[in-house]
């Protein structure tokens, strides 16, 4: 490890409007929570103060702002914690500052307090274009206000990255390629579709548990992600991650790409993980995931940790094997050297078309792409 290895900070702002029927996150509803959130925000700096004393000195690649709707906090608080990381961190020259929104008329409005914040890239959960589509993925938007808002971070960010849901239950192939044109037209340079997944435990899973909801088959999800490529494609966006689309090079989320290359980063909020390397090795850390917890954790300790422990070298290649193949670049064979991969089994994937003829690095096709769970089981049986 190196001084000025590249690190990225991930925020956990855990609040939300509404909970989305959908969603299996760390979420809390935000009501009557004031109090609790300013003083999240002071806990947020101090968490970061700590874990700058664990990584030493780094270069600092990204802050993200995910959650829970961080577009619901106070920008002055944004700014301090943003202030905070490029203080704690050696910031580079093209430090990307991205923040997840849902495109509300009332998020709008804080658009240009969080670029004067230090944000840079606006992260927008569209999730669809379609009221009916909105409706029934539980969003307090509609289609409207997903255009204004897009139209909006359009002029108040440099970088604008949507993200859309597909695979919705009767979702055809043809209705799909016309709304992500739609999407496509409000000017984002990156565009991240996820397929509709039913979470255990979620709002979704009781109904289809009901019989309320019928998901999407396999095929049907097949074609929609051939769908998704082709049209993407043919617009100029690169597919350089499973779920992920990029306009050029200069448009990928860099943040992601700390996770999918293996860098280090700092996590610090209610819930959130973290991968940093200190002088014990690399290192998983998850915080309290209730906000009280994660508050408790900092006035006691420093640290917003639930646990902390070091990954022995066949989790850590376990894992850089699992994010790795995610990326066109997949990963160095000598990064994976503690799980003895058998040549036999790389060479039968190889054949098969799912993983790139490349004696230095393990890489997945497009087409390992679209498999990748049977490939990376295949590889670690």
């Amino acid at each position: 490890m190196t001084d000025l290895s590249p690190i990225g900070v991930y925020v956990h702002w855990p609040y939300c409007a509404r909970i989305c029927p959908y969603c299996d996150f760390n979420v809390y509803r935000d009501r009557g929570r004031a109090e609790e959130q300013a003083a999240l925000a002071r806990a947020i700096v101090a968490d970061l103060e700590a874990q700058a004393a664990l990584t030493g000195p780094r270069t600092l690649v990204s802050v993200f702002f995910g959650g829970g709707t961080p577009s619901l906090m106070d920008p002055a608080w944004a700014a301090e914690i943003v202030a905070a990381a490029t203080r704690l961190w050696t910031p580079s020259a093209d430090l990307e500052v991205s923040l997840e929104a849902n495109p509300t008329d009332a998020e709008a409005a804080r658009f240009d307090g969080f670029a004067h914040a230090g944000v840079n890239r606006l992260s927008l959960g569209l999730q669809a274009l379609e009221d009916d589509a909105l409706a029934f993925l539980g969003r307090n938007h509609d289609a409207a206000q997903a255009i204004r808002a897009a139209q909006t971070a359009a002029r108040a960010f440099p970088r604008l990255s949507v993200d859309l849901i597909y695979a919705r239950p009767g979702q055809t192939p043809q209705a799909w390629a016309d709304e992500l044109a739609r999407a496509i037209e409000l000017g984002a340079e990156h565009v991240s579709p996820y397929q509709l997944t039913v979470e255990a435990g979620t709002a979704f899973d009781r109904a289809v548990r009901r019989g309320r909801i019928v998901p999407a088959d396999e095929d049907a999800g097949a074609a929609l992600f051939e769908t998704t490529q082709a049209v993407l494609e043919a617009c100029g966006f690169d597919a350089y991650e499973v779920s992920n689309h990029a306009r050029g090079e200069a448009a990928r989320s860099r943040h992601n790409l700390v996770y999918w290359r293996g860098h280090d980063y700092v996590g610090a909020g209610p819930g959130a993980h973290g991968r940093i390397t200190t002088a014990a090795g690399r290192e998983a850390t998850v915080a309290a995931a209730r906000p009280a917890d994660y508050l408790g954790a900092v006035a006691e300790t420093g640290f917003g940790f639930e646990s902390r422990e070091t990954l022995s070298p066949l989790e850590a290649a376990e894992e850089r094997l699992l994010s790795g193949l995610r990326i066109d670049d997949g990963v160095a064979r000598t990064e994976l050297a503690a799980l003895a991969l058998d040549p036999a089994r790389i060479a039968h994937l190889t054949e098969l078309g799912l993983l790139a003829d490349d004696a230095e690095r393990v890489r997945a096709t497009r087409r390992g792409r679209l498999v990748l769970d049977a490939v990376t089981r295949e590889l670690l049986t």
